[in-house]
């Protein structure tokens, strides 16, 4: 995949991420869904590789 590419799947991954996070409530957000962000954040900076 050229730079461009990456670039566009970055930031389509970026905005799912941040609606997700913009819908959490603080107060039912377990360990595990923290750990989920976590391997989302991963995962894209793998694929930036």
């Amino acid at each position: 995949m050229n730079q461009q590419g990456k670039v566009a799947e970055l930031k389509n991954h970026l905005a799912g991420f941040m609606e997700r996070l913009e819908n959490m409530d603080p107060s039912e957000t377990s360990l595990e869904d923290i750990d989920e962000l976590i391997r989302i954040v991963e995962k894209m900076e793998e694929n930036l590789k």
